[in-house]
C-alpha cells in the first residue's frame, strides 16, 4: 500500500479543523493541530496561496475556509448530479434488455460503479454500486482508460509492469493493454471477455461531459449461456445508445469529443 505524505497529511488536518469551527486563528491551528509553529506557518501560507484558505478581513491571523474548497465541493456536486443521471440512463436500457447495466468513474487505476440495475433473469452477474474493480480488467475501465492522454496513461501504468489478474483471461501487460485501447478508440466500444469474472461478458461505451471528455463509462453484462454475435451486436448498439443519451444530458453535442 501507498505511504501517505507526511506534508500533504498535516495541510488536510489543518483543513479538518474548520469542519469544527468555522475560523481560526494561527496559534489555535498550532495547539489543535499539534504542528511545529513553523510548519503550521509554512503550510498556512501554502493553503493560503492555494485559495484553500483566506484570512479574514480585519483579523489577518484569522483565517476562514477558501474558494477552492468550494470550487472542489461543486465538482463533487457534479459527480452527484452524474451518479443520478446514470441511474436514469440505465433503468433505460436494462429494461430494453433485461440485462444487468453499470454506469462507472475511474479513481486512478480502479473503476467506482456509481448506478446499477440488476437482469431480471435468475443467471446473472451479482455487483454493488460503490463496487471497486482493476480498470484494466474490465469494459468499463478500458473505455474509461482509453480516453486518457498518454502522459497520463503512462504515469498510471508504467512500461514492463505486470498487472494484476482477475481470472486467467485478464490482461497482465501493459503493452497488450495499451494495444486494446488504441482498438477501443478506433471502435468506440470496449469488451470485457471473462477478464473480470469468469463465464461473464461485458460491453461498455464512453459517456462524455460538455467539454467532450470521456467522465464515465456505460456497460451491459452477460453470462455466457446468453452471450453469442447477435446478442453481442444488439447490446452493443443499446449500449452505445445509452451512453450517447447519457452523454447528451451532461451536455455533450456531437463533435466536441
Amino acid at each position: 500500500m501507498p505511504r501517505s505524505v507526511p506534508a500533504a497529511s498535516r495541510a488536510l488536518d489543518i483543513l479538518e479543523l474548520f469542519l469544527q469551527q468555522p475560523l481560526l486563528s494561527a496559534a489555535e491551528v498550532v495547539s489543535r493541530a499539534g504542528l511545529a509553529r513553523t510548519t503550521a506557518h509554512e503550510l498556512l501560507v501554502t493553503l493560503v496561496d492555494r485559495r484553500y484558505l483566506v484570512p479574514v478581513p480585519g483579523q489577518p491571523t484569522r483565517y476562514r475556509l477558501g474558494v477552492r474548497l468550494f470550487q472542489l465541493g461543486s465538482v463533487f456536486a457534479d459527480q452527484i448530479d452524474l451518479a443520478r443521471e446514470a441511474q436514469l440512463a440505465a433503468n433505460d436500457v436494462a429494461a430494453a434488455c433485461a440485462e444487468t447495466v453499470h454506469v462507472a468513474v475511474r479513481e486512478g487505476r480502479d473503476v467506482i460503479y456509481i448506478a446499477r440495475v440488476d437482469s431480471t433473469h435468475p443467471v446473472r452477474m451479482v455487483s454493488a454500486v460503490g463496487r471497486h474493480l482493476p480498470a484494466h480488467c474490465t469494459g468499463v475501465g478500458k473505455m474509461l482508460l482509453s480516453g486518457l492522454a498518454a502522459e497520463d496513461f503512462d504515469a498510471l501504468y508504467p512500461r514492463g509492469q505486470k498487472l494484476p489478474a482477475m481470472t486467467r483471461d485478464s490482461i497482465t501487460s501493459v503493452t497488450r493493454l495499451k494495444s486494446v485501447l488504441k482498438r477501443i478508440r478506433q471502435d468506440g466500444l470496449a469488451f470485457d471477455d471473462g477478464e473480470s469474472s469468469e463465464d461473464v461478458h461485458c460491453v461498455a461505451a464512453g459517456v462524455r461531459d460538455q467539454t467532450g471528455a470521456i467522465v464515465a463509462s456505460m456497460s451491459v453484462s452477460v453470462p455466457t449461456s446468453r452471450w453469442n454475435d447477435k446478442t453481442r451486436a444488439r447490446l452493443s448498439d443499446l449500449v452505445r445508445d445509452g451512453a450517447a443519451r447519457l452523454s447528451d444530458n451532461l451536455g455533450h453535442r456531437p463533435g466536441e469529443g
